[in-house]
């Protein structure tokens, strides 16, 4: 793949095609997890790993998966993956294994993994399958700690607090902003409101866009006077 379709790649997961702003995958640790920046991060680099190695195992051995049984191979392979993160995060990070709790093993339910499995890896080489994987990852995973620092900040006055969960050392504060917060940004109904906002944001932004480019569509096919 060269620099140029990377880019355009790059471009189609974080924003034209992202799996939790745009298809509206994932939507459960979206919701759930979101409460801080760090387990946004923590999730969100979990779920990165897990589809691009998932992308990439699928696309090396399609030629000998059958298709009548290729989503329980997926699966399959999947449910490895986040065994072994799972293993990691609690040999390693348990802090943060205790915050994130069932939503690591739910990686494996993530509709956006067997999307791209069924979708794109199964159907290319390895190379673009390991990009795809990464693009879409890095998608899901900014959307998780966008929106984790969003609510931590309205619902705790604060900014990358309990970072030791993941780097160790002492309990940090993180950035405190205020002193209080407002208690339902950081509760259930916070997170719907969030993802709202996110997804009002994206579409204003395209439609700006779009207006923007009909505006110039004219100019430049204007012909120049003999």
């Amino acid at each position: 793949m060269t620099s140029s379709g990377f880019i355009d790649r790059l471009k189609t997961g974080l924003w034209y095609e992202n799996p939790g702003l745009v298809q509206l995958l994932g939507l459960c640790p979206v919701l759930a997890v979101t409460s801080s920046f760090v387990n946004g991060l923590g999730l969100g680099i979990a779920t990165l790993v897990v589809l691009v190695a998932s992308n990439g195992l699928v696309s090396a051995t399609r030629r000998w998966i059958r298709a009548e049984i290729r989503i329980p191979i997926y699966v399959l392979i999947i449910a490895s993956l986040v065994t072994c993160i799972e293993l990691i995060f609690k040999a390693w990070f348990p802090s943060l294994d205790r915050s994130l709790g069932i939503f690591i093993p739910l990686i494996v339910t993530n509709c956006a993994i067997v999307a791209r499995a069924e979708i794109f890896a199964a159907r290319n080489p390895v190379g673009a399958s390991l990009a795809d994987g990464f693009v879409m990852g890095s998608g899901f995973a900014i959307l998780l700690m966008a929106i984790g620092a969003f609510r931590e900040l309205l619902g705790q006055g604060s900014l990358f607090a309990r970072m030791d969960m993941l780097l160790g050392g002492e309990p940090m504060r993180g950035l405190v902003i205020t002193d209080g917060g407002w208690l339902l940004a950081i509760l259930p109904p916070g997170a719907f409101f969030s993802l709202a906002l996110a997804i009002a944001a994206k579409n204003a932004i395209d439609r700006r866009r779009r207006k923007k480019l009909k505006r110039a569509m004219p100019r430049r096919t204007r012909r120049p006077a003999r």
